[in-house]
């Protein structure tokens, strides 16, 4: 089209050549760094110490399957422990944010002291460290000595940590997809008749939740991590299993099995979360291109054959055409936003 850049050129000198001359040099180039780190590591003075020390496949075998008569349990089995804490913290955080994020939305007074006692919640949650909430749980709320809430496992009390200082995140994440859904929305589900809780339910959390998936599952990756502070309780996690066999066998082998093991957990979560945040923008994109792209149609029809009031690119008309008249395809004809000096 005449007029238009070319972007081809542009887009190849900023993102490089992509023929197989740019993807050899980018290979090449990934293998000599990878290559030179490796010397590095192994070239080391203490190279031999260190791998022998942490990646000897004779240890990292034996704390993989465990051999609880020796004193040490499987790491690859306490690792069923951490996704079943994280799964039921989870649903607990997910149930809980909702809450909390619909409590601090409200403007009804009668919920003026939820909305205070969720706010302090919040403030808490979020500013004290994790380790000390699982701390405050685990070892006191067996000291209460109740019926229930005392007698509960170390993995338990984890969780419920978990829940409590998870919960106060999602809720903000909660608040800024409903904030984010345009106020014209609620004012026609208002319109309709809908009360206010009727409409966050059916007009304003659908389209919150569509947009807060992409943040959600990033929390959720450092949560899965972070089921293995649940240990500190004594609960035989993946990562309590390579302590354990770390003070039996004097290597730290095990923690690289229980890395190993949560990067197996972890990566395809964040491979799946970057698909829905391209998606997303795709969509988003595509959505906004065939908007413009309808507005555009109703406002300049494109004709089959070229109207009487139309003149030739090149023309007396074309070349001495003024601020009224556009240029496109050979073509010219009178701009959308003013009249046409027919």
């Amino acid at each position: 089209m005449q007029g238009v850049p070319d972007l081809s050129a542009r887009r190849s000198r900023l993102l490089g050549d992509s023929s197989r001359r740019g993807l050899l040099l980018s290979t090449t180039s990934t293998v000599l760094v990878l290559a030179a780190l490796v010397a590095v590591f192994l070239l080391a003075p203490g190279s031999a110490q260190v791998r022998h020390t942490f990646f000897n496949p004779t240890d990292m075998w034996q704390a993989l399957v465990g051999d609880p008569k020796a004193g040490y349990y499987s790491v690859g089995e306490a690792l069923w422990l951490n996704i079943r804490m994280f799964i039921a913290a989870e649903i607990g955080i997910l149930i809980v944010g909702l809450f909390v994020a619909i409590i601090r939305q409200s403007t009804g007074p009668v919920l003026l002291p939820l909305r205070v006692v969720a706010t302090a919640y919040v403030d808490v949650a979020r500013g004290v460290p994790l380790i000390l909430i699982i701390f405050a749980i685990g070892f006191g709320a067996p000291a209460l000595r109740l019926t229930v809430i005392s007698d509960q496992s170390a993995a338990v009390y984890g969780v419920a940590a978990l829940v409590i200082s998870y919960s106060a995140y999602v809720s903000e994440v909660y608040r800024a997809g409903i904030n984010s859904v345009h106020r014209s929305q609620v004012a026609a589900a208002r319109s309709l008749g809908l009360s206010q809780w009727a409409s966050m339910r059916y007009v304003i959390l659908p389209q919150a939740i569509r947009t807060i998936i992409p943040p959600l599952l990033n929390d959720f990756i450092s949560l899965q991590k972070d089921t293995a502070l649940v240990g500190l309780l004594g609960a035989i996690e993946a990562n309590k299993a390579a302590e354990l066999y770390s003070d039996t066998v004097f290597n730290y082998s095990s923690y690289v099995v229980a890395a190993i093991l949560f990067l197996i957990l972890t990566i395809p979560l964040a491979r799946f979360t970057d698909h829905l945040i391209r998606r997303d923008q795709a969509r988003r994109l595509a959505g906004a291109g065939q908007l413009w792209a309808g507005i555009w149609a109703e406002r300049i029809p494109a004709p089959a054959s070229p109207p009487a009031q139309l003149t030739r690119c090149g023309s007396k008309g074309c070349a001495r055409r003024s601020a009224r008249t556009r240029c496109s395809a050979g073509w010219t004809w009178p701009s959308p936003r003013t009249r046409s000096s027919a």
